[in-house]
This record gives C-alpha cells, sequence and structure tokens, in this order.
C-alpha cells in the first residue's frame, strides 16, 4: 500500500470517528423508514395507474362490442333491404372491430396479470416496512433507553469525581493547619527557651536578664514588707 493509499485511510478512518461520534441511529432509522414509505407509495400509484388504464381499456371494449352489435345489425337489415353492398360494409367494419376488440381483450388480461403483480409487491412491501417500523421503534426505545442511563452515570461519575476533590482540598487544608500549628508551637518554644529572640521585646538579652533580676529583687522586697505587716 503506497503513502496516498494509508493517508486515504487515515482520513476515512477519522472521518468515519467523527461522524459516528454525531450521528443518531434514531434519527437514521427514521430517516430509512421514511424511504421506504415513499417507495411503498411509489408501487401504490403505480397499481393505482394500471387499474386506471385496464378501467379504460374495458371501457373502450364496452363501445367497441356495441359497435360490432351495431354493424351486425346493419348488416343483416342491408341483407333484407337487397343492399348487398352495405352488408358486406358493414361486415367488413364489424371485422376490424373485432380485431380490435380481441386485440384490447389481451391487453385487459396482460394488464391484469400486472395489476395481481403490483398488488402482490405492495402486500408483500406493506409488510416488511411495517415490520421495520416496529423494530425501528423498539430499537429507538432500547437506545433512548441506554442513552438516558449513560447520562445517569455519567453523572454520578461527575458527582464522585467533584466529591474526591473536595476530599483532596479537605485534606490539604488540614494539613496545612497542622503544619501551621506545629510551626507556631515550635516558635514559641524556641522563644521561651531564648534560642529565638521574641522581636516584640524591646533591648538586648543582657538588658533583659538585668531586668528580670531587677523585677525579682522588687517582689522579694515587697513580699518581706508584708511578711513584716501580717507578724506584727
Amino acid at each position: 500500500m503506497g503513502l496516498i493509499d494509508r493517508m486515504s485511510t487515515v482520513v476515512k478512518s477519522k472521518v468515519s470517528k467523527v461522524l459516528d461520534r454525531f450521528e443518531d441511529p434514531r434519527e437514521t432509522l427514521d430517516y430509512s423508514y421514511q424511504k421506504q414509505l415513499e417507495m411503498l407509495r411509489k408501487v401504490k400509484r403505480g397499481v393505482a395507474e394500471v387499474a386506471t388504464s385496464k378501467k379504460r381499456l374495458e371501457i373502450q371494449r364496452t363501445k367497441l362490442q356495441a359497435n360490432i352489435d351495431k354493424h351486425t345489425a346493419q348488416a343483416k337489415a342491408a341483407l333484407e333491404a337487397g343492399r348487398e353492398d352495405l352488408a358486406r360494409t358493414a361486415l367488413t367494419l364489424k371485422a376490424q372491430e373485432q380485431t380490435q376488440f380481441e386485440q384490447l381483450t389481451q391487453q385487459i388480461v396482460d394488464m391484469g396479470h400486472e395489476q395481481e403483480k403490483l398488488v402482490a409487491t405492495e402486500k408483500r412491501l406493506s409488510a416488511k416496512v411495517e415490520a421495520f417500523r416496529s423494530k425501528k421503534e423498539t430499537i429507538k426505545a432500547q437506545y433512548s433507553a441506554a442513552e438516558a442511563q449513560v447520562k445517569i452515570t455519567e453523572s454520578v461519575s461527575g458527582i464522585g469525581e467533584e466529591m474526591t476533590d473536595v476530599g483532596l482540598a479537605i485534606q490539604r487544608a488540614e494539613d496545612k493547619t497542622e503544619n501551621m500549628r506545629a510551626r507556631s508551637e515550635a516558635l514559641d518554644e524556641l522563644i521561651e527557651t531564648g534560642t529565638l529572640e521574641d522581636t516584640l521585646e524591646s533591648g538586648d538579652s543582657i538588658e533583659r536578664e538585668l531586668a528580670a533580676m531587677k523585677q525579682k529583687s522588687t517582689v522579694d522586697e515587697e513580699l518581706e514588707a508584708l511578711q513584716r505587716e501580717v507578724n506584727k
């Protein structure tokens, strides 16, 4: 297979996939059913046309039969009047009309056979079209049910995926909260032990220690004063 043939195959394959994605089998079935109905209507029109033509031939044959009877009577009357020449003319016309009558009769017979075949074809086609209609409606109902089920399943799957995302978000928030809490506690511990200086406190470490000693001395002095008052 040449390069062009391979490219043509790939293109046809992709086009087929695209068409399959957008094709609704229900619409395809309805279209096929309409085409079959159109064919059935044509067959019915054919039956009607044949029946109409047959009827016209029968009317024409009836008229010929009337003329044949008339010319027979004319020939008899001419002979009774001694006019053999007129009788011969009447019989000649009768012979011509008799030939036409026989030809029309054969055409009517042939057309009757054609009509019978068309009627039989119409009945078979009508049965097939009705069977297709019933099958079509069944398939459409099954497809609609399957389509609804797919949509429901997709919706449920979407909800499941969304809940999974929500769960992951909650987990990330909890992890960040725990990390932040641990960091805060670690900083507090470092500040308490003096490892990390509290930037809010003024002065350096020596000044803070002298201030603490002074505060302790003040507390001790106040405590001794209270004890003396109590012991008086």
